[in-house]
């Protein structure tokens, strides 16, 4: 899942390994001339260091103190675990959206943000889709929304002229309109270019899927769905007949060696969410500007991945000074602030129809108006999907470990079952 804009370069640096620092939920008022204190956790590249500053000018009564992980999931299970404990949580805290069904399902330890935050803040400030995924079932608001990462879909253009496929952002949109003509595409690919994979990885493609769908892993009871559920089998088989064509890299993402694949042209194609561009340009190196494209289409439709949430722990001794710095650092004109910083990109309606977000441009990628096209996406982005308790688990702990399995020698059906029972296990 990971997630995460650019802080998915920072999953794979040496800082990944510090934890996160344990403090009280809230710091001593008569600190630093009777200054109210207030924590937040987060991991990654949140793009919030100047905005910390300029919040204690504008609040000369409170003091941020910023507690940062390199790696989402050594910050979500310190988080969780001090969660359990009843102490140590920060004021405000960073949930990443596959760990959000987690917090969803211990929500009465979180504020509801609808009654203690600035009145003010309401759903219109958000997509309908992003807002509603920070919703339990009965209408508690855990989370304010930060970032999203609308899909788009990159890939190499000079591969791609060497295969004989169209190249141009514009001319390619057709190979990506549908699951069957994206693989289709890769057919042709793999069969005028030697030693390059059509993707990188069968469990990035089959978790985009399994994104679109209208019903996850879970129904809103709860019920998990992978067996009942005939078009999860459906996705299954299709990317893992793609990959016994050939088509997959068989790679495991974020690993050194998938992070070596992209200066070693391992693959062509890549599902795209915005922070994505950043991990690409990191990755490949400025060898390779230029020749990575990125397009307004992405088969299916659409589709989200990544993004993150503020949410005040019941344990903040300063809940609503705590909701009302978490909602100043979502408002459209901060989230514009975090975009440029760390290419964030904006869930709030209002920085979405910004002149200067839609005006962004990317060199790297062509000179490509990202923020334009990262608009556009974030547009098709239909209802949210529910996800159960355990879906985000389903998803790192389950299906990638299977697919990873077929890629390696197990047969599909092997690594169904293997998916199966492991979903099973996660679910019970």
């Amino acid at each position: 899942m990971r997630h995460q804009l650019r802080r998915a370069i920072a999953a794979t640096s040496a800082v990944a390994a510090a934890g996160l620092v344990t403090v009280a939920c809230g710091g001593d008022d008569s600190a630093d001339g009777g200054k109210t204190e207030l924590t937040i956790a987060t991991f990654g590249e949140f793009g919030y260091e100047e905005l910390y500053a300029e919040y204690e000018r504008l609040n000369p009564d409170i003091d941020i103190v910023p507690h940062t992980t390199g790696q989402g999931g050594p910050h979500h299970q310190a988080m969780f675990t001090k969660l359990g404990a009843g102490s140590g949580l920060e004021d405000v805290v960073a949930i990443e959206e596959g760990h959000m069904p987690e917090a969803l399902g211990k929500s009465s330890r979180f504020h509801d943000l609808s009654e203690i935050g600035p009145s003010d803040v309401g759903p219109d400030r958000w997509l309908d889709w992003k807002y509603e995924s920070g919703q339990d079932k009965d209408g508690k608001l855990l989370g304010y929304g930060t970032d999203i990462g609308p899909l788009a879909m990159c890939y190499r253009k000079d591969l791609f002229e060497q295969a004989g496929l169209p190249s141009d952002p514009e001319d390619v949109k057709a190979l990506f309109e549908t699951w069957d003509s994206y693989f289709e595409a890769g057919d042709e690919f793999i069969a005028e270019v030697d030693d390059v994979a059509w993707f990188d990885s069968s469990a990035q493609i089959f978790n985009a899927m399994q994104n679109q769908l209208d019903v996850g892993y879970f129904d809103r009871q709860d019920n998990l769905t992978i067996e009942s559920n005939p078009t999860i089998r459906q996705n299954w088989d299709e990317v893992t007949d793609a990959a016994a064509r050939g088509q997959s890299a068989g790679l495991v993402a974020f690993s050194n060696e998938w992070n070596s694949g992209f200066t070693q042209s391992a693959f062509a194609t890549k599902t795209c969410p915005a922070w994505m561009l950043g991990v690409i340009e990191e990755q490949a190196g400025e060898d390779l500007a230029g020749e990575w494209a990125v397009t307004d289409a992405f088969p299916g439709g659409g589709g989200n991945w990544g993004g993150s949430y503020l949410a005040v722990p019941t344990q903040s001794e300063h809940p609503e000074e705590a909701a009302a710095f978490a909602a100043w650092l979502t408002e459209p004109e901060q989230q514009i602030t975090a975009f440029k910083a760390a290419g964030a990109f904006p869930s709030q309606v209002e920085a979405l129809e910004s002149p200067d977000l839609l005006a962004a441009t990317n060199e790297y990628f062509g000179g490509a108006e990202i923020g334009e096209l990262f608009a556009a996406q974030a547009q098709k982005v239909g209802e949210a999907q529910y996800k159960g308790p355990g879906d985000g688990k389903i998803q790192e702990n389950a299906a990638t470990p299977a697919l990873q399995s077929v890629e390696q020698g197990a047969s599909p059906d092997e690594g169904w079952q293997q998916l199966v029972q492991s979903a099973k296990q996660i679910a019970s």
